[in-house]
Formats: structure tokens, C-alpha cells, sequence
């Protein structure tokens, strides 16, 4: 007869691995499912991670290691394997992976989200090398120079407004002539003398060496071409939450993420979400490490 753990995590970022370390605690029959060989999700492709209370400046795979080491010294048990499907059943839930079947009574969705890439040259290579996708992680890095932001919704603007604060310059790169963010933070961001919106224009390269160092790019009603000398550019295009192998009884929103509330709790018995795959306003360390122990909680509490 297979083996029906009390709880499956899927995904060992922050959220996963705090899960796993607050199930050993409470003494639940836990597994681990874990895609990629290297635990700690994004984190581990941070070069420095400035906003984790007490950590200062902290190396974001060094982090992730320190959090999965957490999680070994309390024996968690991992599994390296991709979820393909999850079948949702009265008494059990089955994973269903590359490496076989597994079954819970419970199971805790942590898979994270992606950022939305622009896919040119250079993206990927100066990737924690002046390209960044958060603001509000990677900002205090490039205080007093010069940087630049692509998107015109809302988490754009805000990263704008956030960068704008410590930056001697920033520019805000949109492909159209308006914005799509709220008018309250678009007035906030017209105010600002350091901030200058590039309208109609899209990025083809990101440039540099061992750091960025310009961005080319193009008008699309002119098409006039430049290099726009930058210290960082922060992609703010959007983000996927990484739900494919999400079942469709599994209640979602608009953009994919997974409905859960503080407590993680999902529409369907036994299923809970952590992290940044679920709805929730701030994506940080922090609080899908919380996601990650409230959702253990629940777990507990049969919510």
C-alpha cells in the first residue's frame, strides 16, 4: 500500500522551506517537493538581499542555503521531482510527478511566481548584475545613481516612485503614450523633478560588461534608436504565478494566483497556498516565509 504522508509541500522557496520547518516541528509526516536542484526559489539568484530583519547586505544564496539547512537539521525529507497534475480526492490528494505518485492528506501549494522577462540580449546575463525585477529589494543598491524602469501599470510606477527617493535619476521606459497605473500614483510621479517618462519606446538590449551599463533602445512612432546610459534597470512588466499544475477546483483570480487569505486557506478542504503563488498584496522573503508557517497552522487546525 503507498504511503500517505499527513502533508506535501510543492516548492522549496522561502515559503515551502519555512512550511517544512514548522511541520517538523509539530511533528507532521511531512514531504517535500522541490523542481529545481538548488533549494530557496528567486532568492538564491539575488546577489544581496538588503530587507530580511537582521540580515543586512546577506548574500541571497547564502540565505536560501541557511534556510534549507534549517529544514535538514530538523530532518525534513525532500524529494527532487516536477508536479505535473494534483487529483483532489475526499480522503486523499495524489501529486502526480515525473518521479511517480504521492499521496497526502494535506497539501501545501508554495510554488511561487515568475517575473514577466522582456527576452532581450542581456537580461539574463546581467540578471543581479543591475537588472533587477523588485524595487523595494534591490533599490538601496543604487542609491544616488542613475536608473530605469520598464512598465507603466501600477508596480511600475511604484517602483518609480520608491527608486525615485534615494536615485539621482530615474527613467520610466513605457511602450505606449499613457499609463495603465491609477491616476493618484501617476500625479505622484509627474510631481517628481528627477523622474522622466520615455514614451513609445521598448527596450531591445540591455548592455555591459560585468554590470549594465545603457540600455538601447527605440521609438516606436520614430523609430530613432539609442543607447540610454543606466546603473540598473528594474523589469516591471508583471508577474505569472507559477500555477500550471493547478487543478481547475482550486479557486484562482483574473491573474492566476491562487485565492487564499492570511490563514492560506483555499476554497477546497486540504489544500493551502503560500507564498507568492497566492493572492496577496506584498511579495517579499518575509512574508511568504509567514505564509509558510500560517499555513502549517492551518494544516494543524484542520481549517
Amino acid at each position: 500500500m503507498e504511503k500517505t504522508y499527513d502533508l506535501i509541500i510543492i516548492g522549496s522557496g522561502p515559503a515551502g522551506l519555512s512550511a517544512a520547518i514548522y511541520a517538523q516541528r509539530a511533528g507532521l509526516d511531512t514531504l517535500v517537493l522541490e523542481k529545481e536542484y538548488i533549494s530557496g526559489g528567486q532568492v538564491v539568484n539575488t546577489a544581496e538581499v538588503d530587507n530580511y530583519p537582521g540580515l543586512p547586505g546577506m548574500n541571497g544564496y547564502e540565505l536560501g542555503m541557511k534556510f534549507r539547512s534549517h529544514a535538514d537539521a530538523l530532518e525534513a525529507k525532500f524529494q527532487i521531482a516536477e508536479v505535473k497534475d494534483i487529483i483532489i480526492e475526499e480522503t486523499q490528494k495524489t501529486v502526480r510527478t515525473n518521479e511517480g505518485d504521492f499521496y497526502a492528506k494535506n497539501i501545501i501549494i508554495s510554488t511561487g511566481a515568475s517575473h514577466r522577462k522582456l527576452g532581450v540580449p542581456g537580461e539574463r546575463e546581467l540578471a543581479g548584475m543591475g537588472v533587477s525585477y523588485c524595487a523595494t529589494c534591490d533599490g538601496a543598491f543604487f542609491r544616488g545613481r542613475t536608473v530605469a524602469v520598464v512598465g507603466g501599470g501600477d508596480v511600475a510606477v511604484g517602483d518609480a516612485l520608491f527608486l525615485a527617493r534615494g536615485c539621482e535619476k530615474v527613467y520610466l521606459i513605457h511602450r505606449r503614450d499613457e499609463l495603465r497605473a491609477a491616476k493618484s500614483l501617476q500625479k505622484k510621479l509627474m510631481a517628481l523633478p528627477n523622474v522622466e517618462i520615455i514614451w513609445d519606446t521598448v527596450v531591445h538590449e540591455i548592455c555591459g560588461e560585468d554590470q549594465v551599463e545603457a540600455l538601447f533602445i527605440e521609438n516606436k512612432k520614430t523609430g530613432a534608436k539609442k543607447h540610454l546610459p543606466v546603473d540598473g534597470v528594474f523589469v516591471a512588466v508583471g508577474m505569472k504565478p507559477n500555477t500550471n499544475m493547478v487543478p481547475d477546483e482550486i479557486k484562482k483570480d483574473e491573474a492566476g494566483y491562487i485565492v487564499a487569505d492570511e490563514n492560506c486557506v483555499t476554497n477546497v478542504t486540504g489544500i493551502f497556498a503560500a507564498g507568492d503563488v497566492r493572492t496577496k498584496m506584498l511579495r517579499q522573503i518575509i512574508t511568504a516565509a509567514a505564509d509558510g508557517a500560517n499555513a502549517v497552522e492551518s494544516v494543524q487546525h484542520g481549517i
